[in-house]
C-alpha cells in the first residue's frame, strides 16, 4: 500500500508511526490563526482557539462539525485540562492563565508576577503533581491583533510554574521568546520551543530545548540542550507520545522527532501549522491546527499518559 504522499519518510522509524492506508482529513475551515488545541475525552470534542477572531471553537468527534465554544475568548491561546479534567486556558487579551471550573466559571490561576501584570500566557501544560506550568512571551502585547498592545511590565519572557497553593515561580528566564512546552512521559525532561527568531532574527535559532528536571520535579536543572532546530519556519505547539517521540508544528506541516531528537518524518500541510494535539478515545488521532483550518490523521502511536 502506498503512503499518502503528504507523509515525508526521512528516518525508516517514522514507516512504524504512521499508517499505510491512512490520510489527512481537512475537517473544517475558516479561521485565521489556528492555535491551542485541547481534546476532552467525555464530551469527545476538540477545543481550539482562533486568537485574531478572539474566539474557541468546538469540534465534535460525533457530527464532525465545528461551532463556537466561547466568544468573545480574551484572545485565548493555548489549552490543556488538569487532573480533574477542568480546561486550563493560557489568554493573550486577559494576559492571564486561567480555568474553567465544574460549575462553567472562569478562575484566574495567574495574571502577575512579582507585582507587575504577565505578558501574555501562550501554552500550558499541568505536571502529575498539579503544577500548571506556562509559556510568557510578548506576542499578545506586541499589536492589537492577537490581543491588546502594551508594553511588557516584565523584564523578560520566562517560562513559569504555578504549584497547587497557587504561588508562581520562574523557572526558566534564558529563553527569548518560549512558546510550546511539554513533558517527556516520565517527566524527567521539559521541552520548551523558542520562537525569538521573530524579534531577534538568527540570533535565535528555532529550536526545540530539552531542560532535564531536578529529582524533586519542580525545577530544570544544570544546563539545557538543543534537542533539535527547525528546518522549515518555527517549532511553535508540539505533543509527546507514549514512546517519547515529539510531533511537532512547523512552517510546512508536522515534523516526528525521536527522542534523540533525530527528525524521523513529517507529514506535510499546504498551511503553516501552529499546533497539534492528540484525540478520539485510543488517543490515536492526530490533531493538526494550521493557519485557517483543522486537520486529522490517524497515525500508530498515541498520546503519553499522564505518570501517577
Amino acid at each position: 500500500m502506498a503512503l499518502d504522499p503528504a507523509i515525508e519518510i526521512i528516518d525508516n522509524r517514522f514507516h512504524r508511526l504512521v499508517i499505510h492506508n491512512a490520510h489527512i482529513d481537512h475537517l473544517w475551515t475558516g479561521a485565521r490563526w489556528t492555535e491551542g488545541p485541547v481534546y476532552a475525552p467525555a464530551a469527545k470534542h476538540l477545543i481550539f482557539s482562533d486568537i485574531p477572531n478572539d474566539r474557541t471553537l468546538r469540534y465534535d468527534e460525533v457530527s464532525g462539525e465545528v461551532s463556537v465554544f466561547e466568544a468573545p475568548a480574551f484572545n485565548a491561546n493555548g489549552h490543556t485540562q488538569d487532573r480533574e479534567g477542568r480546561i486550563v486556558t493560557c489568554e493573550h487579551r486577559g494576559r492571564a492563565v486561567t480555568r474553567i471550573g465544574h460549575d462553567g466559571c472562569r478562575e484566574v490561576l495567574a495574571e502577575s508576577f512579582e507585582g507587575k501584570r504577565l505578558n501574555s500566557p501562550n501554552d500550558v501544560v499541568v505536571k502529575s503533581d498539579g503544577s500548571v506550568w506556562f509559556t510568557d512571551p510578548t506576542y499578545g502585547i506586541d499589536s492589537g491583533y492577537e490581543g491588546d498592545a502594551a508594553e511588557s511590565e516584565q523584564d523578560g519572557s520566562y517560562v513559569y510554574r504555578i504549584d497547587p497553593d497557587g504561588s508562581i515561580t520562574a523557572v526558566i528566564t534564558d529563553m527569548v521568546k518560549p512558546n510550546g512546552l511539554a513533558f517527556s512521559p516520565d517527566e524527567s525532561i521539559l521541552y520548551v520551543a523558542d520562537t525569538g527568531i521573530s524579534h531577534v532574527g538568527l540570533k535565535c535559532p528555532p529550536d526545540i530545548r530539552a531542560y532535564p528536571m531536578a529529582a524533586d520535579g519542580l525545577t530544570p536543572q544544570g544546563h539545557h540542550t538543543t534537542f533539535a532546530t527547525c528546518d522549515t519556519g518555527v517549532f511553535d505547539g508540539f505533543r509527546v507520545d507514549h514512546e517519547g517521540n515529539v510531533w511537532s508544528s512547523a512552517g510546512d506541516g508536522v515534523h516526528c522527532l525521536a527522542p534523540d531528537g533525530t527528525l524521523l518524518g513529517k507529514i506535510r500541510i499546504p498551511e503553516v501549522v501552529a499546533n497539534v494535539e492528540f484525540g478520539t478515545v485510543k488517543r490515536n488521532r492526530l490533531y493538526i491546527c494550521g493557519t485557517t483550518s483543522l486537520y486529522a490523521m490517524y497515525v500508530k502511536t498515541r498520546a503519553a499518559p499522564r505518570p501517577g
